[in-house]
């Protein structure tokens, strides 16, 4: 018996496909996403408006999405995963073209009931490309400098898109993702070495240059690093963010000060404490054991991952899990070191509790395909 026709006869068929699925992995998101609506419904002042119900209305939604896209058999969406991701850039350049602005950037689409971030999506889309890409390219081609150049192409497009917006966080998750999938399919590591050397001395290069006739970067620009390293230099400028954040942290203690008792959230000097710094609410009224209860179940859901990427035995479908618990790590970790003051303030949301639909659906749609890796894995 061939591996395809083992495949076929193993794969479970109709509403078998609902026993097969990581129902562990569903409560866990089903977890994260409880304490998002906790979150939301404690920083409107215990109303469920104008936050904590559409958030949920929105779960609820990404939820049937994500079982939707599990019943859908893994090869179809290998065989689709090129036409989604032009399908995903084409949407970048649209935001360009006609995008709706906020905040000062030009990131959404205006679909009526609802903003869509072409960037969230492409994130999903950029996994899918390159581990379709690695399941066609033989082994033995994947470090030669020819095969190493496509992939990196389909890095860089959206990239810059990205920047252009500006969206500096999202083009630094997209870059560090691609990079780990090319990792993760087996590209030697020297590539790797060389870019990183190049970005050592790119650093070491603009420092050493401030002050110089050749300064690389504006004055304002050293400003805003001294600010990053060192808050309190500005503490009403451009630290006040920050500054907040870590008070708000700090002053939860282990324990916190109770739900719906956060001083620096209810007193509006936490800013953005529904998106971006809403782990900082949570850290205030639960402690640190609750921000830790919270990151113990994103590991969970890594961890998952993982295992579920060990035991599938086909190309395609082991790199797009790792994919998707690659980019779902790169979130959380990349907005707790933000909003503790250990990378610069790059706007990457906390990935289903902060308020927000595009992030939210894309990332239920993600899980949907690590949820149809597993389902429709040979047994």
């Amino acid at each position: 018996m061939s591996y395809l026709e083992y495949s076929v006869k193993t794969v479970p068929t109709g509403w078998r496909k609902i026993l097969f699925l990581n129902w562990p992995l569903v409560v866990l998101l089903s977890a994260v996403a409880s304490v998002g609506f906790l979150m939301l419904y404690s920083v409107a002042g215990g109303s469920l408006q104008p936050w904590a119900e559409p958030q949920m209305k929105r779960y609820l939604l990404g939820l049937g999405a994500m079982f939707f896209v599990a019943m859908v058999p893994i090869w179809l969406w290998r065989n689709l995963s090129a036409l989604i991701y032009l399908g995903a850039l084409g949407l970048l350049i649209l935001v360009e073209l006609f995008g709706a602005i906020g905040m000062g950037a030009q990131r959404w689409i205006d679909i009526g009931f609802m903003r869509l971030q072409p960037s969230e999506l492409m994130k999903v889309s950029l996994v899918m490309a390159l581990a379709a890409y690695y399941d066609w390219l033989p082994l033995k081609r994947v470090s030669r400098p020819i095969w190493v150049l496509l992939p990196l192409l389909l890095i860089l497009a959206p990239t810059i898109l990205t920047l252009i917006q500006p969206d500096l966080g999202t083009a630094l998750l997209l870059m560090i993702g691609g990079g780990a999938m090319m990792f993760m399919a087996g590209v030697h590591w020297a590539y790797f070495a060389v870019v990183i050397a190049a970005g050592v001395g790119t650093v070491y290069t603009v420092f050493l240059s401030r002050g110089t006739p050749w300064q690389l970067l504006k004055d304002y620009q050293f400003r805003r690093i001294d600010t990053f390293l060192d808050p309190s230099t500005d503490p009403l400028g451009a630290g006040y963010h920050i500054t907040q954040a870590k008070i708000a942290m700090g002053s939860g203690g282990w324990t916190g000060r109770g739900f719906m008792q956060g001083t620096q959230s209810r007193l509006n000097f936490l800013p953005e404490k529904h998106t971006d710094f809403i782990f900082n609410t949570l850290a205030e009224e639960f402690g640190f054991v609750g921000g830790l209860s919270l990151l113990l179940l994103y590991v969970l859901i890594v961890i998952f991952c993982v295992f579920a990427a060990i035991q599938n035995k086909d190309r395609y479908s082991s790199l797009l899990i790792l994919g998707v618990g690659l980019t779902f790590f790169l979130f959380f970790a990349v907005n707790m070191s933000m909003v503790m003051g250990l990378a610069p303030v790059v706007g990457v949301p906390l990935p289903l509790v902060s308020y927000g639909g595009s992030a939210m659906l894309v990332l239920m749609i993600a899980f949907g395909l690590v949820q149809s890796a597993h389902i429709h894995r040979p047994r």
